[in-house]
């Protein structure tokens, strides 16, 4: 090899590199994360509170008996899709991951035969009324906590609502609905 085909090969070489180098601290300038002035996050401290008003803090929900006066089924047939993935909704459904739904609503808790409830589930006891199942859509976890359903809940209330006024069609004999004179 000459030099001179040396030296074409070897500026060739560091002139990629040195391009590259100048790609990659230009892209560095253009997406460059925003970095906070002070690392960390704000704890909250011993202060007086704000006087801020309650109202503006959390929106009042309505009662589940006003939701479900208004609920619509075939919006929570639709919005209950998502639970076919774990429950079979069919009268005489198999267990799937979760137990089958049809008659769910006034059967006891965890009284299923041939499905494994978790023993958080067994401990809620009690029957699956409209008010327990609008706990446990909204909140599995919480109502208890070492149930095995990965569902983290459904926060709109509405939709909830649709669900249960949904679960209530799935049986021979459908429990009413609570009244507001019931919920008192």
């Amino acid at each position: 090899m000459h030099a001179a085909d040396f030296n074409k090969t070897a500026l060739t070489g560091l002139g990629s590199i040195l391009f590259a180098m100048l790609l990659v601290a230009f892209s560095n300038l253009v997406f460059a994360p925003q970095r906070p002035a002070v690392p960390g996050y704000a704890l909250p401290t011993s202060a007086a509170p704000s006087q801020a008003p309650a109202a503006a803090a959390a929106p009042k929900e309505e009662p589940l008996p006003a939701l479900l006066a208004k609920a619509d089924a075939r919006k929570g047939a639709q919005d209950a899709k998502v639970c076919t993935t774990c429950h079979t909704f069919e009268k005489g459904g198999a267990v799937k991951i979760g137990p089958p739904l049809w008659g769910v609503v006034g059967r006891p808790v965890a009284s299923l035969p041939g499905f494994a409830y978790s023993d958080s589930v067994k401990a809620v006891g009690g029957d699956w009324t409209y008010e327990t199942l609008d706990h446990w859509i909204g909140d599995p976890k919480g109502m208890a906590a070492g149930t095995k359903m990965a569902f983290p809940g459904e926060k709109d209330a509405q939709k909830r609502a649709d669900i249960l006024a949904y679960l209530q069609t799935l049986s021979d004999k459908p429990v009413p609905f609570p009244t507001q004179a019931s919920a008192k």
